[in-house]
């Protein structure tokens, strides 16, 4: 058995077999095969082990010709292996005495070896580690060649682990069979940890090495409210997590009682709650959730969910198709949020160096207007069937807005003179996520009529902390004093102004913050739908003289620390288990 700390990704706890879900796609499931399959499975991994001496030859040749024969030498090493009798030996004992495929025999023994060579202490031999998943990608190639397996039609109930996944993966995954995520990588705010918390599936990220560790078909316990992962848990942990597990959905019940009561302090001030929605399908499963209205669609979701970039009459009809699920609520929808690890294929030809600064967001859709029309006049004919609000994500000086608003205009007078129907008076909107926006948030509401403040990536700028790179995750807080006094001024600028100000980003689905972001002075919240019920419970046990006295306290302190230690004590002051 073996026990490993990460990130509390989503919350929840998950028991199941493990599918091991490598960086090129690989899913290497533990089957046994019929004994009269065993020579040719033996006949695979010997052609397979032939092919890739082959490539790693070629590489060497390569190398040494454009940087030199003492750099060829690190192939050397990957030929030797790949060529190493003993390991040969030892995989088709594998796949003779279990009747396991080349596949899992193979990636089997890679595991143990680099689970072995993790734990020398010298760090030399350590860092061949990354040799061995080289070797184990291509022999894995080689012996799977087309036989790939899809891994969006699962057939039965799995964790997945993986290095890391991607959005567009984690959309593409069948949503019905996977119980949980353990990846490497990964902070508390990366999209993956997003939509699993959407999802209500149990995740934990920023493992390091938990592919390392797991075969698939392993039995894996992902306990996504503490962070904890156990590989192989004996009989008595199994029972302790299921007990867990029990009482995680006990709650989840209870919570459900409140849904449908209003979402209201009990001076009687409403505090609208409003969801975060990442396709067309949620829109209606939000609702009965209990939201108001939808704070903000991830339009980037139609362009990563296909190879191809959607035409417009697509985009109409999957936003059209939402707008009429939500019956005339509120529906804030923002424009293409594409870029730093949300890549349509086109995309990663040309990324970036570092892609969280570089062209994304609405930085790229100006740099290629025929993409962005079309995908403004999708939305417009769209505005048609409800009470759409559109919204500009990423912006950080006022000419960008202008530029996306007069691209905005220019699809209006292309509608009118085409006679298509679309809402000449929708409401246009930004976010507020850049530190220089927030500063500028007055100069703003000039021109808009309503801003959104996006914590995500608010705290990530504010505090120059890349919030997926789980080297640096721990210090992504959107409690720190700085990213909180930002958002009190976005309040002031936006009450002054008279111009609404929302909240959409995960600060908005936490207990702990719920409170000071009243105080604040906001009244719209949009959040994860399964985390509405909770956050009502809070609202409907607190006053707002309470949520002032709480923000202000809040803002007196110097550290992050202090910060969290007096949140967590004031939200338990209300539900001793709500800041767990």
């Amino acid at each position: 058995m073996i026990t490993k700390k990460g990130i509390n990704a989503s919350p929840g706890v998950a028991i199941g077999p493990a599918l091991v879900f490598d960086t090129e796609e690989y899913r290497i499931p533990r089957r046994t095969i019929d004994a009269s399959t065993v020579p040719q499975q033996v006949v695979l991994l010997d052609e397979a082990l032939s092919a890739s001496r082959q490539e790693v030859n070629e590489l060497r040749q390569a190398a040494a010709r454009k940087l030199g024969e003492q750099t060829a030498l690190i192939f050397a090493f990957h030929e030797t292996l790949i060529a190493d009798p003993s390991l040969r030996a030892r995989v088709v004992q594998s796949i003779e005495k279990n009747s396991y495929t080349a596949a899992y025999a193979y990636a089997e023994e890679m595991r143990q070896r680099q689970k072995e060579l993790l734990a020398v202490r010298d760090a030399y031999l350590r860092d061949r580690v990354r040799d061995l998943y080289d070797i184990e990608k291509r022999v894995l190639r080689n012996i799977l060649g087309r036989q790939r397996e899809d891994i969006t039609r699962l057939t039965e109930p799995v964790i997945i682990i993986a290095n890391d996944i991607t959005p567009s993966q984690a959309v593409s995954l069948d949503r019905q069979h996977v119980l949980g995520f353990a990846a490497n990588v990964g902070g508390q705010t990366s999209h993956l940890a997003i939509i699993a918390r959407q999802l209500g599936i149990p995740a934990v990220l920023a493992l390091n090495d938990i592919t390392a560790d797991i075969s698939g078909g392993d039995t894996i316990i992902v306990d996504g409210t503490h962070g904890i992962v156990v590989v192989k848990p004996d009989v008595e942990t199994t029972q302790r997590y299921s007990v867990q597990q029990k009482e995680y959905e006990r709650i989840e019940l209870a919570l459900e009682e409140i849904r449908y009561l209003p979402s209201m302090t009990q001076d009687n001030v409403p505090i609208a709650l409003w969801a975060n929605i990442e396709i067309a399908e949620e829109a209606g499963s939000a609702m009965n959730s209990g939201a108001e209205g939808v704070g903000l669609y991830r339009t980037e979701f139609m362009f990563l969910a296909s190879k191809k970039p959607p035409t417009e009459e697509q985009q109409y009809e999957t936003l059209r198709k939402a707008i009429q699920a939500v019956g005339g609520r509120p529906f804030v929808v923002r424009t293409i949020d594409l870029g730093a690890d949300k890549m349509m294929d086109s995309m990663a030809a040309t990324a970036d160096h570092n892609p969280v600064l570089g062209l994304r967001s609405l930085r790229y859709c100006l740099t290629h207007l025929d993409m962005f029309k079309t995908h403004l006049r999708a939305i417009l004919r769209a505005s048609a069937e409800g009470d759409v609000r559109i919204m500009f994500p990423m912006i950080s000086n006022l000419i960008e807005l202008r530029q996306a608003k007069a691209a905005l205009a220019d699809a209006m007078e292309d509608l009118e003179e085409e006679g298509l129907p679309f809402r000449r008076d929708v409401p246009i909107g930004m976010m507020v996520e850049t530190p220089s926006a927030a500063l500028l948030a007055s100069r703003f509401t000039e021109d808009v009529s309503f801003l959104s403040i996006g914590t995500n990536d608010l705290t990530q700028y504010t505090l120059a902390v890349d919030r997926a790179n789980e080297r640096v995750a721990h210090l992504y807080s959107p409690h720190n004093p700085a990213v909180l006094k930002l958002i009190r001024d976005v309040c002031r600028a936006g009450r002054r102004a008279n111009v609404d100000v929302n909240l959409c980003g995960e600060m908005g689905g936490s207990p702990l913050y719920v409170q000071p972001l009243i105080g604040m002075g906001l009244r719209r919240l949009s959040m994860s739908a399964k985390d509405i019920p909770e956050i009502k419970k809070v609202i409907r046990s607190t006053t707002i003289e309470r949520c002032r006295q709480i923000a202000r306290k809040a803002m007196s302190f110097g550290t992050e620390r202090q910060v969290l230690n007096f949140l967590k004590d004031a939200v338990r002051e209300l539900d001793p288990g709500a800041a767990e």
